[in-house]
């Protein structure tokens, strides 16, 4: 096969996150964004060393196992969902079976526990957390508010009806959508760098049904007549929203200023319009302040899930010191707080870090510890020494460097949480050259519908030869 040549299948498996895997002719070819048991049309995108990679044109057959009256109206349009009208036991059988292969390709199989994955307790309006982009569908529409069209990075799909987020997400979306819309206010063109509508980030608690609003914008007011036009657009658009028919109450309603060309949720200023620039999540008894741009798990059903199995897989703490690496808001830390002598947090986004502080004084935790820095760097700084550690890294894993400075804390025991199970993989080979063994290993399922999910991994460390010889 050659690039540019059309083919027809049926997508056999799907690897890990999204892509599909067929056999011509004895040729294996890979298309993302297929389901197993689909019949495909599709086109040879890239052919090197073997390899053929193909883009999706068309479903012929849909799989046996789809239902496509349950999936969601913006389902193969938006570039958000894959698994829409895949029932949910059959999205954690492809997500248990792609997460096992990972590990069995560093791990050698039988050496550890797979303890196979936790579904999210609820899979529909589980987020609580959107960021939606301002653009229109096709060239010169209408405006549009919603997620990216698939495999486009300029066309936004509006997605009033979107299934993984609650109602009040989507009342939201469609009132200010229509607001600007009415007023013919212009979105960012990222070639042009012109425009004024950016962003609309939503924020839900799922426990205390409070909403945070963030509409994010250029500083391009022009189309509003100068600065008096613009404050009066925004608060047009700030009561619009205070009188929306929400389940949920309106914590506060904020307007960013961003100017960078990068095409990114980020911050140059912030003003609130109506309420507090935070609101409030609880998590397994635990309270915590979230602002607007913190990390914060986006289900938090799901991270209750999540965080009780790293609280079983560390054991027990008390009177140990615990580090938790790549801390985010602190989250993990104060959980595992409540016995331990001392919880240290280290996390490289300082307004995740501020944020953590003040949770532990909301929550009375004031043996939790939280250093603003670069765990490569901070990890060489800190004075005490760890008993446990937990890291919770970025996608893309722990950096080299670092991972091996916090190998050489010789712990016994670490919880790795890793929201990207191929970045795992990486660096459980390089633990497993270095002395420590997988004992037991969890998915956890924090989005439904999606490609993604997290892994829950323990580690112990092996005893050395000199350790063994002094145990007799």
């Amino acid at each position: 096969m050659k690039k540019g040549d059309l083919f027809e299948g049926v997508i056999e498996k799907i690897d890990f996150p999204n892509k599909g895997i067929l056999s011509i002719e004895g040729q294996r070819i890979t298309v993302k964004n297929a389901l197993p048991g689909q019949k495909i049309r599709g086109v040879v995108t890239k052919k090197r060393n073997g390899r053929v990679e193909g883009r999706l044109l068309e479903v012929l057959e849909p799989s046996s196992l789809e239902r496509p009256e349950e999936a969601c109206v913006h389902s193969g349009i938006c570039g958000g969902c894959i698994y829409q009208g895949l029932p949910y036991e059959e999205q954690l059988k492809i997500k248990e079976s792609q997460v096992k292969e990972l590990l069995d390709q560093v791990l050698e199989p039988g050496s550890y526990e797979f303890e196979g994955i936790k579904g999210s307790p609820i899979f529909r309006g589980y987020r609580n957390k959107m960021e939606f982009s301002f653009g229109d569908e096709t060239k010169g529409g209408p405006l549009a508010l919603g997620m990216h069209k698939r495999g486009s990075f300029y066309d936004i799909v509006s997605t009033p009806r979107c299934q993984i987020v609650h109602e009040d997400f989507c009342r939201v979306l469609e009132a200010t959508r229509e607001y600007f819309a009415e007023l013919g206010t212009p979105f960012y063109r990222k070639l042009q760098h012109t425009g004024y509508l950016r962003h609309l980030l939503v924020r839900r608690a799922v426990k205390t049904g409070e909403i945070l609003v963030v509409l994010v914008t250029t500083t391009q007011r022009e189309c509003f007549g100068g600065l008096s036009g613009e404050e009066e657009a925004l608060e047009g658009w700030k009561e619009r929203i205070i009188g929306l028919p929400l389940e949920g109450r309106i914590a506060g309603i904020l307007h960013t200023c961003n100017d960078s060309m990068a095409d990114v949720v980020q911050s140059d200023r912030t003003d609130v319009l109506y309420g507090n620039d935070y609101f409030y999540e609880e998590l397994l008894g635990l309270r915590f302040q979230i602002s607007p741009f913190s990390f914060f798990q986006t289900n938090s059903l799901g991270a209750e899930v999540l965080y009780d199995t790293v609280r079983r897989y560390i054991g027990d703490t008390k009177d140990k010191v615990v580090f938790d690496l790549y801390s985010g808001t602190g989250t993990i830390a104060q959980i595992l707080a409540s016995v331990a002598k001392e919880v240290v947090g280290v996390e490289i986004v300082e307004e995740a870090v501020l944020a953590a502080r003040e949770n532990a004084r909301l929550n009375g935790l004031d043996h939790c510890e939280f250093i603003a820095g670069d765990v490569l760097k901070v990890v060489d700084e800190l004075k005490e020494k760890p008993d446990l550690i937990v890291l919770d890294p970025p996608r893309d894993g722990i950096h080299p460097k670092a991972l091996g400075k916090i190998i050489d804390f010789g712990v016994k025991r670490m919880v790795y949480v890793s929201c990207k199970p191929t970045s795992l993989v990486r660096d459980l080979a390089v633990f497993k050259e270095r002395g420590y063994r997988v004992e037991r290993v969890c998915a956890v399922d924090m989005f439904p519908a999606t490609a993604n999910c997290e892994v829950v991994a323990l580690l112990t460390r092996c005893a050395t030869e000199e350790e063994n010889a002094e145990n007799g």
